[in-house]
């Protein structure tokens, strides 16, 4: 059982998704007095959201790099993914490790029967064998909890609103039938506006309560709030002084998937960000171990 209610925050924060989707879907109609707008977006974002779903380890391997590890080239951590899935009674994934020194680990895939766990060189190093399990306990219980499937859903409404947006910024200037027939064309140049705002947050905020989840299954696996806390503390510390670059796009694009922020940024850039704030991770996790009220 979640103490945080991640689940029902995380049905909430979809169903405000689909309600921003059916608001543009009411301005698209009304300003153009056609739907075809809306339903042609549907259809390509889901297409396109389809494809990354179901190729979302391959996507996410690749963009870092990850090359498959034997357990004779890595017995701890093979050891490890080994003992936690024994103990979920869940499939073993398969295991890779990218080749950079910012200590980050993320899970990937469609399903748990074909799923995958990379943690980068820099993780290997920085964490001990209890931290590092805290960490895979982590990332085994995001493929476990089928999390790349509720991201994928996310993204999907997200991208569609987004696309719907644009149509209804068109259709406010340029117009779509006799002025007394239109919408209100403010109304529906501010909607075009907000809307893929309010998509953005809400995306993220589906990405933080499934970090917390993740978080909190994981810890309840491994027996060790402790170490995962730990844990993030030396991740964080050790991504802001060695980031990833932002300015690679695939990096970018997987980044949600990752353990911690991998890039460096603060204030106003937080509220983008997909992760929660680290300081917020570690008091849940010691709040499980007894050590906060």
């Amino acid at each position: 059982m979640h103490r945080h209610n991640n689940g029902l925050k995380t049905v909430l924060l979809l169903g405000g998704l689909w309600a921003v989707l059916l608001a543009i879907g009411w301005a698209v109609a009304a300003t153009t007095r056609s739907s075809a707008f809306i339903w042609l977006f549907a259809l390509i974002g889901l297409a396109s959201t389809a494809y990354s779903y179901w190729n979302s380890d391959k996507l996410a391997l690749r963009a870092m790099r990850a090359i498959p590890v034997t357990e004779q080239q890595a017995p701890g951590y093979h050891r490890i993914v080994r003992e936690l899935s024994q103990r979920a009674q869940r499939p073993v994934p398969r295991l890779y490790i990218a080749p950079t020194m910012s200590p980050n680990a993320f899970a990937t895939g469609r399903n748990p029967e074909n799923s995958a766990v990379c943690v980068t060189e820099g993780i290997l190093q920085l964490l001990d064998e209890r931290e590092l399990r805290g960490v895979l306990g982590h990332e085994l219980m995001h493929v476990y909890n089928r999390d790349v499937l509720t991201s994928s859903v996310a993204a999907a409404v997200a991208g569609i609103i987004t696309a719907a947006a644009q149509a209804l910024q068109f259709a406010a200037i340029f117009g779509g039938g006799r002025g007394d027939e239109r919408g209100n064309p403010l109304v529906g140049l501010v909607l075009a506006f907000l809307a893929p705002v309010a998509a953005t947050v809400i995306q993220l905020a589906v990405s933080r309560t499934r970090e917390y989840d993740a978080d909190e299954d994981g810890a309840q696996l491994t027996g060790d709030p402790l170490a995962l806390a730990s844990a993030l503390r030396k991740i964080e510390m050790g991504a802001g002084a060695r980031p990833m670059n932002p300015a690679d796009q695939k990096l970018v694009n997987t980044s949600h998937l990752m353990i911690a922020n991998p890039f460096r940024g603060g204030g106003a850039a937080s509220l983008f960000r997909t992760h929660p704030p680290t300081a917020e991770r570690v008091a849940r996790l010691e709040g499980m171990a007894g050590l906060r009220r």
